[in-house]
Formats: structure tokens, C-alpha cells, sequence
């Protein structure tokens, strides 16, 4: 997996660089300048072909340090600049100062940023048959606090398509929180004229927690990362992003059914039994070995007339399930999905969990813990349990985290997915599940994961009844064929967009299964 970096733990590994002496600040904001350049050209190879126009505003601190390089690069390649600077160039940190300066001794020139009166930010009209840029080095990842006085440069970058000019971001678009993937905004702000929109974000070494989670995606356009003779960090708690597995990871090794384990996906009732049934069906395609539905009386003979592969036992009560659960060879559990909100259901999932196995707890048996979330972190604490809530069954068992989250955030580092499902993880002692298109994965030692749908991976399709149905029965398969809960909710987050991205538009829940045969094969698993 790839490592995702916090803004902190990006400043940790500088200054770490910097003060061993392998590196000057200096050095690496000339690498960080050639780096955009180079994913620019990339990007856009059009751009490289003849020489354009380019708009660069330069902010107060070390990213307006990198624009001044960007600025010099592109007037060396024969491009024309044109370059605003927010602030007083006395006030500069020194090696953007001394950026400064070298712009200044090739001749180039630094307008003051003015929103109104005379000499005020206004793109001129320029042709150069679209070959224009305009350079967002006003703020990177640095930012604590919202933008001000820069609406017209925003408002600019929302509008450059039209103009035909294509917009790059320094590190984050600005105004983005680089944590959190939030713009930070004015208290009482209805709405934030100055967010930059990018068309292309450059960062550099690794890419941070925003570009992945919530308003990021969206801000950052394509994101391309520029390798700057960083190495590190080594810390087993850095965020990481779940790449395309192995195919081998998820071959399967035996020949007999019971090798690849047994999962017990509980039913509701009568009228209620389709979720269960999506996610029986899901555990016995990520290959499973047996597939079990624990079915009420009352659906048996609705179960009964849709399945074939899958198999039904019944489960009248929590006596019935402990029963069922004497046979060893039950492997996993995944339970919640159409039982209900009822007494029955959280007792069910007492006797489930109790019994030592994986469990994977969703929809109904999280929501029926809303009154006394306690109750059921006394429950999970400690086992291998996986929690798989979206955000509203979130809120209804971590009010408080909810409540950060999207309160409107005026200050940076502003509360992130990231930060939000560590802290449930730990609370619950198990490892949490937020779903979303920027899925989060937590552990309660700490170590988290992202899986976003977002970029090359987008899969906006998932946004139908019964995928997360899907998710459960994916998760609860892996586990019964051994996986870790960590490792089995990422595989399962991975296939599950990966399902969906290979069916494509129309898809609808009960699609999901039935194209994770060419996933896996897609993967070279056998």
C-alpha cells in the first residue's frame, strides 16, 4: 500500500531531511518548481509543444516560494509570466525570498495582489490557441485558517475552462484543508467564492490525507505526485492507501470446501430477507468455501425459493444460535442488514459476537445500540469484530465525532475522517469501517487506512440500495477464509468498487457479485 501523509508528518520529514544535511530548503523548493513543471508537461504534453502564458500568485510563506521557481522555469522554457504576490516580499520566509529575488534578477516582475482599486488581480484576455496555465502557489498544506481577500483569483480559477486556461494547485488547492479534505471557511459563511478549483494538483513525495478524503477529490482534479529525494517516514501508524492486491493474496490453496471456511450471514424476517441474501451471496463469491443463511422461521420459505448455492439453517431464537454456533466449522459471522431494530437483534448480536468468532457488525445491528453505543463497544472490544456503519449509523453510535465533523470548520488541521474513525476505532476496541467514497479503515491500535473512490477509481454507481449489503457479505467472506478484519475490509473495500467499476452505469446491488469472478480473475487469483 501507499503511504498518505498529514501535513504535520510532511513537515516532520523536512525538517528531519533538512537537519540531518542531506538537503537545504533551498534545494528542495528548486526540486518541488522542476517537479510541477515536469507533471504539467505530462499532464498536458500540448503544453510542452510551443510556449504559453501563465498567471502565478504567489502567496506569503514557502508555497509562494515554489510559484517564484515555477514562474522562472516556465519564463526559461519561453513561456510569458505573469506573477501577482500576496504580501510584502520583505516579509518572506528567507528561501522564498531568495526565489524572489531570482525572478526579479531575470527581469521578471511582481504585482502586488489587490482585490479592488487601481492595479487590482484581473486575468487579461490571451490567446496562445489555450495554452495558458494558471499557478495556485498562494497556500499549500500549511493553511490553518480560511482564505480572505482572494475571491477574485478563486472565482478566476472556477472560471478558466472558459477562458481556455487549465488551472495547476501547489501541493492543495488553496483554502483546502490538507488533513481533512474540508475548506476552511469564515464563521457564518454561506458560501466561499475564493476556493480554488484545480484542474491538476502536484504534491510532492507523498500524498496528503485531503487530496483522498471529502471536498479533496473534487478541489484537486487529477493529483500527480513529484518524487523530491525524500525517504520515509517509517512509522507503522502512518495513513495508508489501499492499492489493487495481489492476486495471489486471494488464491485459494485447498481443494476441500471447508479449507476456505464457513460463514453464517443472520436473515430478517419475512419481506426482509433480500439484504441478507445480497450479502450470502457476495461471502460465496470472494470464495468462501460454504455459505450459510440463519433464517427466522417465519422466511424460511421465502429464503428457501432464492437460493440454490447458498445454504439455510433456522434460527428461531438466541438459543437457536448459540446452538448453530457449537459446530466449530462456522468461521465468521455478518449480521444486521434487514433484521430489524429490535431487542431480538441485539441479542443476536451478543450471542454472535460472544462466540469468539469474526463478526462483522452492520446497518441494524449497530442502529439498535444507539441508545447505550457502550453496550455494544463492551461487546466488541477486544475481538475481531469489524463495525461497518455509513454516516448516519456513525452519528447515531459516536454522536460526538459526528459532531466535528461536520460542524463548519473555521481553523486548520480541521477534525478528518481519518481522525474521526481512529478515535471510534479505539473506543469500540475493534477495527471500524466508515463507509463512503472516501472509506476509512481503522484499527484500534491506530493504524488506518483509505480506500477512495475517487480519481481514476471513481465508482459513483455504489450509490444504490443494498451495496453496502454487499460490502458486509464481502467482508464476512474473507474473514471466514482467514483474513484479518483489517486486511479482509480492505480487500473487500478494493473488490467492491473494483465490482462496480467493471459493471458500470445501471449497475445495481445484485450485479456486484456476480462480476467479482472477473475482478478476481482481472487480479490473476485462481
Amino acid at each position: 500500500m501507499t503511504e498518505v501523509l498529514s501535513a504535520g508528518q510532511m513537515r516532520a520529514l523536512e525538517a528531519e531531511a533538512i537537519e540531518s544535511g542531506q538537503v537545504t530548503e533551498l534545494e528542495l523548493m528548486e526540486r518541488a518548481g522542476r517537479g510541477v513543471i515536469e507533471a504539467v508537461f505530462a499532464q498536458w504534453p500540448d503544453l510542452a509543444q510551443a510556449p504559453g502564458w501563465a498567471a502565478v500568485l504567489c502567496g506569503p510563506g514557502n508555497n509562494g516560494g515554489d510559484g517564484f521557481v515555477i514562474a522562472r522555469l516556465l519564463r526559461n522554457w519561453g513561456w510569458e509570466v505573469d506573477l501577482w504576490l500576496l504580501g510584502d516580499p520583505e516579509t518572506l520566509p528567507p528561501d522564498a525570498r531568495a526565489n524572489h529575488d531570482r525572478w526579479c534578477a531575470m527581469g521578471g516582475a511582481v504585482r502586488p495582489y489587490r482585490e479592488e482599486g487601481e492595479g487590482a488581480f484581473a486575468l487579461p484576455d490571451r490567446g496562445h490557441d489555450g495554452r495558458a496555465l494558471l499557478v495556485d502557489a498562494l497556500f499549500g498544506t500549511g493553511l490553518t485558517r480560511p482564505l480572505e481577500g482572494v475571491d477574485a483569483f478563486g472565482l478566476a480559477t472556477q472560471m478558466a475552462a472558459r477562458r481556455g486556461a487549465r488551472v495547476v494547485a501547489v501541493d492543495v488547492p488553496s483554502g483546502l484543508c490538507a488533513d481533512s479534505g474540508r475548506y476552511l471557511r469564515r464563521e457564518g459563511a454561506a458560501r466561499y467564492h475564493e476556493a480554488v478549483r484545480a484542474d491538476l494538483t502536484v504534491s510532492f513525495h507523498a500524498a496528503k490525507l485531503g487530496h483522498y478524503l471529502q471536498d479533496g477529490p473534487a478541489a484537486c482534479g487529477a493529483l500527480a505526485i513529484a518524487d523530491i529525494g525524500l525517504e520515509g517516514p517509517e512509522d507503522p501508524l502512518v495513513a495508508q492507501l489501499v492499492d489493487a492486491p495481489d492476486g495471489e493474496v486471494l488464491n485459494k490453496r485447498q481443494g476441500h470446501k471447508y479449507g476456505h471456511g464457513h460463514a453464517l450471514i443472520l436473515s430478517g424476517d419475512a419481506g426482509q430477507t433480500g439484504a441478507a441474501r445480497l450479502a450470502a451471496r457476495a461471502a460465496l463469491r470472494i470464495g468462501a468455501g460454504l455459505v450459510t443463511l440463519g433464517v427466522p422461521p417465519g422466511a424460511q420459505a421465502e429464503v428457501a425459493a432464492q437460493i440454490t448455492a447458498l445454504m439455510m439453517r433456522p434460527v428461531p431464537d438466541i438459543d437457536a444460535l448459540a446452538e448453530l454456533l457449537d459446530d466449530p466449522r462456522f468461521s465468521a459471522i455478518g449480521l444486521g442488514p434487514g433484521m430489524g431494530v429490535s431487542e431480538p437483534t441485539a441479542s443476536l448480536a451478543a450471542v454472535a459476537v460472544s462466540s469468539g468468532r469474526p463478526c462483522v457488525l452492520d446497518a441494524d445491528a449497530l442502529s439498535v445500540f444507539a441508545d447505550n453505543p457502550d453496550e455494544l463497544f463492551d461487546l466488541t472490544t477486544g475481538t475481531q469484530c469489524v463495525l461497518t456503519p455509513h454516516g448516519g449509523e456513525f452519528a447515531r453510535l459516536f454522536p460526538d465525532l459526528a459532531e466535528r465533523l461536520v460542524a463548519v470548520p473555521t481553523t486548520g488541521p480541521a477534525m478528518s475522517r481519518v481522525d474521526a474513525a481512529r478515535a471510534a476505532a479505539k473506543r469500540a476496541g475493534c477495527v471500524l469501517l466508515l463507509k463512503g467514497a472516501d472509506t476509512v479503515i481503522a484499527a484500534a491500535d491506530g493504524r488506518v487506512s483509505i480506500h477512495a473512490a475517487c480519481y481514476g477509481r471513481a465508482a459513483p454507481w455504489l450509490a444504490t440500495a443494498g451495496s453496502g449489503d454487499v460490502l458486509t457479505g464481502l467482508i464476512t467472506g474473507l474473514m471466514a477464509r482467514g483474513f484479518g478484519p483489517m486486511q479482509a475490509s480492505e480487500l473487500a473495500a478494493w473488490c467492491h468498487v473494483e465490482a462496480a467499476r467493471r459493471y458500470g452505469p445501471g449497475l445495481i446491488a445484485e450485479d456486484l457479485p456476480e462480476a467479482l469472478p472477473g475482478v478476481l480473475r482481472g487480479l490473476g487469483a485462481c
